[in-house]
C-alpha cells in the first residue's frame, strides 16, 4: 500500500517558483499550464521537511561543516542503489551540477579548447562552455531501431589534443535514454584508448523505470581515473532550490585540480539547509524515492499511450528514465518557431523549446511529466484538442 500521496495538488503560483511564476516572462502568458522547468510538483519527502524544521528550531544558521555521516550516506546510497563502491575521499561538492561542470571546465581545459556535447543537449551545457571561452563540439546522437544511440565512431573523429573532454549525460536529458551497460562499455573502451576526460552528469540516475537499469560510468574498467560523476538529491527528492550537489572524483590528481577551483572562487561550502536535506534524503527516503519513481512510471505509460493514440503524427520514443520526455512534432508540420507558438497560444501549455537544446531540436519539445496524473492528463488533452481545433490531427 502506498505510503505517500503523489496525487495531491500543491498550489505553486506566487511562491517564487521558476516553473510557475516565470511563464509570463518566458512564454508571454502567465496562465499556461507548465511542463517545462525540470522540477516536480510534489512536496519533498516529509522526512526531509522534518529535518529542515528541526534545524530551524535550533535557530542558529551560522557557517556549517560537513558531517562524516553525510558523506557516509552518499557512499552508502551509491553502493546500495547503484552497486558503486568508492572511498569517502572521492566525495566533493558543487552548488549545483551545472556549477560543478563549470568548475571542471576551469580546472581541466584552457580557453580555446573544444568540449564535446552529445546533442541534443541540456541548454546550460552550451552556456558554461561558451562563457568560459571554450567552444562546443557537437557529437549528435544517431537514430537506430527507433531510438537514439551514441555515435562513437563520430566521437573518435572529433578528438584532438585540445578537444578531449566530453560532457556526458546519463540518463540522457532530453531524450530519456538510459544507456545500457554494453553501450557504456564501448564508450569506456574509447575513453581509455584515446585518453578522454568525461564529466558525467548522472543527476537522473535514481529516476529509471522498471524496464531499464542505470550503470554508473565510473564503475567500468579504467573509468575511475578519468571520470567526474555529478549526482544530487535535487531531481530525486525535488530539492533543486537548495543548490547542493555532489561530485565524485576517485582519482586524487583530478580531485586536487577540481578543489583548486573551489578554493579560488571560495565555493567549497554548501548551504546549511542543503546539507541537512541531503543527509535526510539519502538516509531516510529510499521508500519515498521508490514510490515516486513508480508514480512517474505510471505517468510515463499514460503519456506514451496518449501520444500514440491522440497525437498520431507526433513521435515519442519509449522513455527509459527521467521525467522529461522528448516529443517530435514535425509530423504535424511544425518547426522550431511555429511549435512553441502553437503550444503556448493554441494549447495554453508551456513546454521547453526544442531549439534550446541545439539545432537537433527543431520541431521537438520537452515535456515534464513530474506532476500529478490529473495535471499531466489536462496538459496532454489541451495539446490534442488544439491539434483537432486547428485541423492538424
Amino acid at each position: 500500500m502506498a505510503k505517500y500521496n503523489f496525487d495531491e495538488y500543491i498550489e505553486r503560483r506566487n511562491t517564487s517558483s521558476m516553473k510557475w511564476d516565470l511563464m509570463g516572462e518566458r512564454f508571454g502568458d502567465p496562465d499556461l499550464l507548465p511542463y517545462w522547468v525540470a522540477d516536480m510538483d510534489f512536496k519533498s519527502p516529509p522526512e526531509v521537511i522534518e529535518a529542515i524544521e528541526e534545524k530551524l528550531k535550533h535557530g542558529v544558521l551560522g557557517y556549517p561543516v560537513v558531517k562524516e555521516s553525510l558523506i557516509e550516506s552518499i557512499v552508502n546510497w551509491e553502493k546500495v542503489r547503484h552497486g558503486w563502491s568508492f572511498d569517502k575521499s572521492a566525495v566533493t561538492w558543487a552548488p549545483g551540477v551545472v556549477g560543478g561542470l563549470a568548475f571542471a571546465i576551469e580546472a581541466y581545459t584552457k580557453p580555446g579548447d573544444g568540449i564535446i556535447l552529445q546533442t541534443p543537449a541540456y541548454p546550460p551545457f552550451y552556456e558554461i562552455i561558451e562563457t568560459a571561452g571554450r567552444h562546443v563540439v557537437k557529437n549528435p546522437l544517431k537514430r537506430e531501431n527507433g531510438r537514439f544511440v551514441m555515435d562513437l565512431d563520430g566521437l573518435e573523429k572529433l578528438l584532438t589534443p585540445t578537444c578531449r573532454t566530453l560532457i556526458f549525460c546519463s540518463p540522457h536529458n532530453p531524450v530519456s535514454r538510459v544507456w545500457t551497460k554494453d553501450e557504456l562499455e564501448k564508450l569506456a573502451e574509447l575513453a581509455v584508448r584515446k585518453d578522454i576526460l568525461i564529466l558525467s552528469d548522472e543527476i537522473h540516475q535514481d529516476i529509471v523505470f522498471s524496464d531499464a537499469k542505470h550503470t554508473c560510468l565510473a564503475t567500468l574498467p579504467g573509468m575511475d581515473k578519468r571520470t567526474l560523476t555529478y549526482i544530487a538529491p535535487s531531481k530525486t527528492f525535488n530539492l533543486a532550490g537548495l543548490s547542493s550537489s555532489v561530485v565524485v572524483i576517485p582519482d586524487s590528481s583530478l580531485m586536487e585540480q577540481y578543489k583548486s577551483v573551489l578554493v579560488r572562487f571560495h565555493l567549497s561550502r554548501l548551504n546549511a539547509m542543503g546539507l541537512v536535506a541531503m543527509e535526510a534524503a539519502y538516509t531516510k527516503c529510499a521508500d519515498w524515492a521508490d514510490e515516486m519513481v513508480a508514480y512517474l512510471e505510471g505517468n510515463r505509460d499514460y503519456a506514451e499511450k496518449f501520444v500514440r493514440e491522440r497525437m498520431p503524427k507526433a513521435k515519442m520514443d519509449h522513455p527509459e528514465g527521467t521525467y522529461i520526455f522528448w516529443i517530435d512534432f514535425r509530423g504535424y508540420g511544425f518547426d522550431g518557431k511555429t511549435l512553441p507558438e502553437f503550444l503556448a497560444k493554441e494549447a495554453k501549455v508551456a513546454l521547453n523549446k526544442g531549439l534550446d537544446f541545439g539545432s537537433e531540436g527543431d520541431g521537438f519539445a520537452r515535456l515534464n511529466v513530474g506532476t500529478t496524473r490529473k495535471q499531466l492528463a489536462e496538459g496532454l488533452e489541451r495539446i490534442a484538442e488544439a491539434l483537432n481545433r486547428t485541423g492538424k490531427n
